[in-house]
């Protein structure tokens, strides 16, 4: 293992659509949180299974500030954000994929006077986006920005004022040449979308009978038309991608939502937040108010209040945030297992190499084969808390503790 200590200075349908949205991918592209498809699945293959402080660490670098964003990696290059001197210094930071060194560590925003945010998130929890030559970050409403490759800032935009509750930290969600941010504050919630060469407002639609969420809005396609899936507090609502126009909604009792939806077998999967989640699997092909027509099944039991799900084949994966996995019929709602993990849990599901990654918030990973019957195959140890979710790319696991970014590898 090379340990690098480094100062301020130092599932095809769904790849195809996002192939489409975003421009061509390599195997070994993470570009956004959750993936190629946003949805926690890879394709890369001989990834490890089995690592410790002393065991498959390739290098260990220090991350300067705290951050719970995710890394991404596109065309060898990975990016993640941090925040320094306690909120004040929001900051983007590129690192070396193969060295661990860190490259660039560049002040976005500056903030003198921090809002407050929830002991469990961080001032740089929103992951950012990559595509050809550019890097997006978001930090809520201290700002969104657009830098380039090489680290300069090509536009900034303060514009979405709103007050953010416990903190900023839903991702956007990168689609054409829009970047859609779902904006849900304490005093106002709206769903806006960026132009992505400029960084001006295209489109912003208010939210109805809502109050605070924080989720990562998700873009399918129905039929001919592009949704823009977004949970928030009391309603799921898509919207139509190029106007902001809504189109349906499921109404439930939730707010704070932070799970992003998935999609598959035809289904939307979205989960309705505190204090009772429950997953809804939606058809989304209706309009208006589908909460009586549309909603295929639903389930309440063990149901994640701050991880999202994961479908792989025809089984939804979740685990709730107290430690409970649980394996589902993806089409009918069967439960096929439940089985307790060990601590507590916040970060999104993984499933790379055949294996499925259930990362806790104490550093540990629990690897499991997917199937009708749980079968753990390893459970693995780093030091420090992770609330981060692990990003694969190529035959390798980087994983980001508060203090670390490991690159994880056999």
């Amino acid at each position: 293992m090379r340990t690098v200590t480094v100062g301020l200075a130092g599932s095809a349908f769904f790849a195809a659509v996002f192939l489409l949205l975003s421009g061509p991918l390599t195997a070994a592209d993470w570009p956004q949180f959750r993936g190629p498809t946003g949805q926690g699945v890879s394709e890369d293959t001989g990834l490890p299974i089995q690592w410790s402080e002393k065991e498959n660490v390739a290098w260990k670098v220090a991350i300067p500030g705290t951050g719970w964003s995710s890394p991404v990696i596109k065309d060898g290059q990975l990016w993640l954000t941090t925040a320094t001197e306690e909120g004040r210094s929001l900051r983007a930071i590129r690192v070396d994929i193969e060295s661990g060194e860190i490259v660039h560590n560049i002040e976005v925003f500056r903030e003198e006077k921090p809002t407050k945010k929830h002991e469990k998130n961080s001032y740089a929890t929103p992951t950012p986006i990559l595509e050809d030559g550019r890097v997006y970050v978001h930090f809520g409403p201290q700002g969104t920005a657009a830098l380039s490759d090489a680290g300069e800032i090509l536009w900034k935009n303060q514009e979405l004022s709103y007050v953010p509750g416990h903190g900023q930290g839903g991702t956007p969600e990168l689609a054409g040449d829009l970047l859609v941010i779902s904006c849900d504050g304490t005093d106002q919630q709206f769903v806006v979308a960026l132009d992505k060469t400029t960084g001006k407002i295209r489109w912003r639609t208010l939210r109805k009978d809502a109050a605070m969420a924080f989720s990562t809005p998700l873009v399918i396609e129905q039929g001919s038309t592009r949704q823009v899936v977004s949970p928030g507090a009391n309603r799921a609502v898509a919207y139509q991608l190029e106007t902001g126009e809504e189109l349906w909604s499921v109404s439930y009792k939730g707010f704070s939502n932070v799970p992003r939806p998935v999609f598959a077998h035809g289904l939307v999967y979205v989960a309705s937040g505190f204090y009772n989640p429950v997953i809804y699997a939606v058809r989304p092909d209706g309009r208006g108010d589908v909460t009586e027509s549309h909603v295929a099944w639903s389930t309440s039991r063990g149901v994640p209040l701050t991880s999202s799900p994961l479908v792989v084949g025809d089984e939804i994966y979740f685990v709730s945030d107290n430690g409970i996995a649980s394996c589902l019929d993806a089409k009918t709602g069967r439960q096929h297992w439940r089985s307790r993990l060990t601590g507590a849990y916040s970060a999104s599901p993984l499933y790379a190499g055949g294996h499925i990654y259930f990362q806790s918030e104490a550093g540990l990973t629990t690897v499991i084969t997917p199937g009708k019957t749980f079968k753990s195959v390893a459970e693995n140890q780093l030091d420090g808390r992770t609330f981060a979710s692990p990003s694969p790319a190529g035959k390798a696991i980087f994983l980001r503790t508060e203090t670390h970014l490991y690159r994880i590898e056999n």
